[in-house]
């Protein structure tokens, strides 16, 4: 059934020669993933009904997911090899458990649908022409477009995730601009300090995931392995860029990574890029979605909840946009419309681009057979499989009257108990299988433990509440 795995080949760690900002994307794009369903419904729903004296749980799962960000960069960097395979090396199980996390948590395309909605909210109004699933297929058609089009699926889709990120942080800024007071900033600063504060009426299903998605979430942190790789970070730089079939002859993508011996040379090399990781995750994924997540929560606080507006399912965007008309006029509402639009496209965008990256990675790599196929072959396959799924899906979902929100909160549940798993088993494996001089110090393995104890007394909490011990 498994196809055998092969040792790390030893390879010379390759010199890093591009400052920072010449290689500036992968963290972007992971960030643009980030800045989704969670900072934009999740966390503003949560917000519009109790206020910001959660917001430190917020502010904590952003934290907690850069420490985790570091560890896949740490692996990809130093291996050049998908962190799915890191697992494999560990257990052969967790290749089809990995293949069952990714279907289960994002299949159901709760995420699409918002897009198409925002779309539709956009250019006829919540209540205009065409239904919920005829817009969420003209988002998933130009999902397919900037994914099949190009001749490196990576770069596209870099370039228009990044367009995405800049649409969302200026909208934003505007945004508080117009409704921004300094009693409302003061709410939320004492909603970061309030640490451990957990309303009485939010349950601890509700609050995990709230953490889950502040952040990119789930099995989505683990993206990052294949955007490191495909701009040829570290070790990655052995590795030949995915390229689309449909455009021509395309290169053999090695299924196993490489190690490095530890010269004097490799291991400074190493620490390059290294800092290149830190820099990256700390600037993009901390930094930048930890102030469009507040940006968001802000505009719920200053816009919603003063007036006791809790949105209903698919109206979210609509009805905040519809506040700040009142105060901004119809250039209020049409800027928010467009970082609603940004914001839930670029996360369609990605999460297909990512669930299709993983699913053929882990069957490439592991099961018999597979490789006589290119790796983009399989890419193309599952992107394009997903797609229509997630049409039919969401055409189902809208003839039984089930609202994109249940499948989002579900996703995050799923991807907590994801989490639970991956965390722990992302420090054993950067500990057990690195050089000396790559693994994790101590403050990496503080942190790192630190988000495995949050993750996983969160999910036993939740199994306990399931079956109402808790």
């Amino acid at each position: 059934m498994y196809e055998p795995l092969k040792d790390f080949e030893t390879r010379t760690m390759p010199e890093r020669k591009l400052g920072f900002w010449q290689m500036a994307g992968p963290g972007a794009v992971l960030v643009g993933l980030s800045i989704g369903a969670g900072e934009i419904i999740v966390w503003p729903l949560v917000v519009a009904k109790y206020g910001a004296s959660m917001v430190w749980a917020a502010v904590m799962g952003v934290f907690l997911q850069m420490w985790i960000n570091f560890e896949v960069g740490r692996w990809t960097i130093a291996t050049g090899e998908t962190v799915y395979t890191g697992f494999v090396r560990v257990w052969r199980g967790f290749a089809p458990l990995f293949i069952f996390i990714t279907v289960f948590s994002w299949i159901a395309p709760g995420w699409g649908r918002a897009s198409g909605l925002a779309l539709k909210a956009l250019l006829v109004g919540p209540e205009g022409w065409g239904s919920d699933t005829v817009w969420t297929v003209v988002t998933f058609a130009g999902v397919a477009l900037i994914l099949f089009g190009p001749k490196l699926i990576y770069q596209s889709m870099e370039r228009a995730v990044e367009l995405m990120v800049v649409v969302v942080t200026v909208g934003l800024l505007i945004v508080a601009f117009a409704v921004g007071s300094a009693e409302t900033w003061m709410d939320l600063g004492k909603g970061i300090l309030n640490v451990g504060y957990k309303e009485p009426g939010m349950s601890v299903k509700a609050l995990f995931i709230a953490i889950v998605f502040a952040g990119a979430g789930g099995t989505a942190n683990l993206f990052y392995t294949f955007y490191l790789r495909d701009k040829h970070i570290g070790m990655g730089a052995h590795v030949p860029s995915m390229q689309n079939p449909l455009r021509g002859r395309v290169e053999a993508i090695p299924s196993t990574g490489f190690q490095f011996e530890e010269t004097e040379e490799n291991i400074s090399r190493f620490q390059d890029w290294w800092d290149y990781i830190k820099k990256d995750q700390m600037l993009f994924f901390w930094l930048l979605n930890s102030v469009t997540m507040i940006l968001f929560i802000f505009g719920s606080l200053a816009v919603l909840h003063p007036k006791g507006i809790i949105p209903s399912p698919g109206t979210l965007i609509w009805d905040e946009a519809q506040v700040l008309a009142e105060v901004w006029g119809e250039t209020g509402r049409v800027i928010f419309l467009l970082v609603g639009l940004a914001t839930l496209f670029g996360t369609q965008l990605a999460l297909v681009d990512g669930v299709s990256r993983s699913i053929a990675d882990i069957v490439y790599t592991n099961f018999k057979g597979a490789q006589k196929r290119d790796l983009s072959w399989w890419y193309l396959l599952v992107a394009a499989v997903w797609i229509v799924a997630g049409c039919v899906i969401t055409a189902v979902m809208e003839s039984y009257g089930v609202s994109e929100l249940g499948f989002l909160f579900n996703a995050a549940y799923m991807g907590g108990f994801a989490m639970a798993i991956y965390v722990p088993l992302m420090l054993y494996i950067n500990l057990r299988y690195l050089p000396k001089a790559a693994r994790p110090k101590i403050g990496c393995t503080v942190m790192m433990t630190i988000a495995s104890l949050v993750y996983g007394v969160f999910a036993i909490a939740c199994l306990l509440w399931e079956f109402g011990l808790l």
